[in-house]
């Protein structure tokens, strides 16, 4: 057997991957300045709008798919692809700047995101349950988020010279070569999958059964650390009997199906009026030369909430749901207050959010005990995506109304019926669930 020094070597080698790769995936200089290439293109607000629809879209149409394709072959393959495919896209951009050229480099960046979803909390839960630090998977997980903010927040400080220095040429050209350093970082993931060993029947009648008894060996019989397999499923292993085991283990698992719902209860709504953030800085009569210091400080809090992700990993319902309270609490009183002050309590709300959906994701991962993880997990991010979308257009028929004050302030009300349906529902931590059934 590996020893304890050799398995916590195999456990840092992993995290300084993940880190690497979440550093150079989210170093992407376009990220602060794309909507200005896209005014300065001559797009309206109308055309700019549209292709964040389509961006939502593309995303929500290969999230189940990729999710499959990560189960039944590689999911480092496609955490190699994702970025492959959004340096096709900021080239494409910058290259031939046109409203058609961007909706196709969109399509593209949603692909990346789709592959992403689901393949790499998958990768990374069963990476190091194999090497039997599950339990650290929301402090590793939290961590790599803190790295990719990290990584924007360095972005939108270097964009500005660069763009100055070689206009959006230079700053294209600086985010296909991030892309593809994530790419060739992401080819250094280890990936060890437990073969099947049960076939899949050839019957479509009895697909379902195989699939989940598959599912269920492979949870009883893990491989061992020191006797790695190959990392692909079984050959007769087909599409849907993965789509149908992954579906079935969220109908049926009342933990796994009330954590696919929790993950965009918690995510969507802060998420969403992250984008926002800037127009709520100018409202509060912050200077446009100012503005992104402020957003530099709402990155801080949620780069904090990343690393304090192994805190989320301990909670439990009624512990989440006091999180959630209390920064939605922040929220409302920062962005009603109408003062850049307000800011502060801001940034608090934002950590806070951010630590809860760390520990979203991790219950997620701790209740899914079938095969088809990745799918699962997609499930839950087709579900954040289609809800995006609801937000963005609910927030801009608010905040017309409104003014973005009072629509920030609206938007934390959901997070109270969260939190009261985690209350009524008293689950203790997630690993603790898991273990108990």
């Amino acid at each position: 057997m590996l020893t304890t020094s050799r398995l916590n070597a195999t456990a840092s080698r992993l995290n300084a991957t993940l880190y690497l790769y979440c550093l150079f995936d989210n170093l992407v200089l376009l990220y602060p300045v794309y909507t200005l290439l896209f005014s300065d293109t001559g797009l309206s607000v109308w055309q700019i709008s549209s292709l964040f629809v389509i961006w939502s879209a593309s995303s929500i149409a290969l999230e189940i798919p990729s999710g499959v394709w990560a189960d039944r072959f590689s999911r480092r393959a496609l955490l190699v692809a994702g970025p492959l495919s959004s340096a096709v896209g900021f080239g494409l951009w910058v290259a031939a700047p046109s409203y058609w050229v961007f909706a196709l480099g969109f399509v593209l960046w949603g692909a990346k995101e789709a592959l992403a979803s689901g393949a790499f909390e998958a990768l990374v839960y069963e990476e190091l349950d194999r090497l039997g630090a599950a339990d650290r998977y929301a402090r590793t997980i939290g961590r790599a988020q803190a790295a990719g903010l990290i990584s924007a927040v360095l972005s939108m400080a270097l964009a500005s010279p660069v763009l100055d220095a070689g206009g959006y040429h230079a700053v294209g050209a600086a985010s296909v070569v991030a892309c593809l350093v994530a790419a060739a970082i992401a080819a250094q993931l280890p990936e060890h999958r437990a073969r099947s060993v049960a076939h899949a029947s050839s019957a479509r009648g009895h697909s379902m059964t195989a699939a989940v008894g598959e599912a269920a060996v492979a949870v009883t019989h893990p491989p061992s650390p020191e006797t790695p397999v190959l990392a692909t499923a079984a050959p007769d292993t087909g599409y849907l009997d993965v789509l149908l085991a992954g579906f079935a283990e969220a109908r049926h698992s009342r933990a796994v199906r009330g954590a696919v719902l929790l993950v965009p209860a918690v995510t969507v709504v802060w998420g969403a009026l992250e984008e926002y953030t800037p127009l709520l800085a100018r409202d509060a009569g912050v200077p446009d030369a100012t503005v992104p210091l402020f957003m530099l400080l709402i990155w801080v809090g949620a780069t904090a909430g990343g690393l304090l992700g192994g805190v989320g990993e301990r909670l439990s319902s009624t512990g989440l749901a006091v999180l959630l309270v209390a920064a939605a609490g922040l929220l409302a009183a920062g962005a009603a207050s109408g003062r850049p002050a307000g800011f502060v309590l801001l940034a608090i709300a934002f950590c806070g959010f951010q630590l809860a959906s760390v520990t979203a994701d991790a219950r997620l991962q701790h209740r899914i005990t079938g095969s088809s993880r990745a799918t699962v997990t997609s499930f839950a991010g087709v579900l954040s995506d289609s809800t995006t979308i609801a937000v963005f257009a609910g927030y801009g028929v608010m905040a017309g109304a409104t003014g973005h004050e009072w629509a920030f302030a609206a938007f934390a009300l959901p997070y109270l019926a969260v939190a009261a349906a985690l209350v009524l529902s008293r689950r203790p931590p997630p690993w603790i669930s898991r273990r108990s059934r």
